[in-house]
């Protein structure tokens, strides 16, 4: 009988100094989305207070999925950092547009701009 696939990659990778590069893959939902939750703030516990969340690879999200971004975007910026997206899929950009989390949370189309986004932040702190 084959593994059962994981429902949802998250690999994280330091990505300089207070900065973690996090790429999702998957459906982020009621089922994911708090292994979300829990690495993204293990980032933050870690001294990554700044957070790229690559959701490229992300074709669906739920409100729990919205939840984890909100709560990683809370603790980041309680610790004095914050959450910038990377290439959200189309669907996930939708969403994100319909329930005002793109108004708070920043999102790109690629890395550098997302390192330029965090840079600025960095230096404002």
């Amino acid at each position: 009988m084959p593994a059962e696939e994981a429902p949802v990659s998250i690999d994280a990778t330091a990505y300089g100094e207070g900065i973690a590069l996090v790429t999702v893959a998957g459906e982020l939902d009621v089922e994911t989305a708090p292994e979300l939750k829990d690495r993204l703030a293990d980032q933050v516990r870690g001294g990554r207070r700044h957070l790229l969340l690559d959701l490229s690879a992300v074709p669906f999200m739920d409100s729990s999925g919205i939840n984890a971004l909100l709560k990683a975007h809370d603790v980041a910026g309680r610790a004095g950092g914050g959450v910038c997206l990377v290439s959200p899929a189309q669907a996930v950009r939708r969403v994100l547009d319909i329930t005002g989390v793109s108004l708070a949370i920043p999102s790109t189309d690629d890395v550098g701009t997302a390192l330029a986004l965090i840079g600025g932040k960095a230096a404002r702190h």
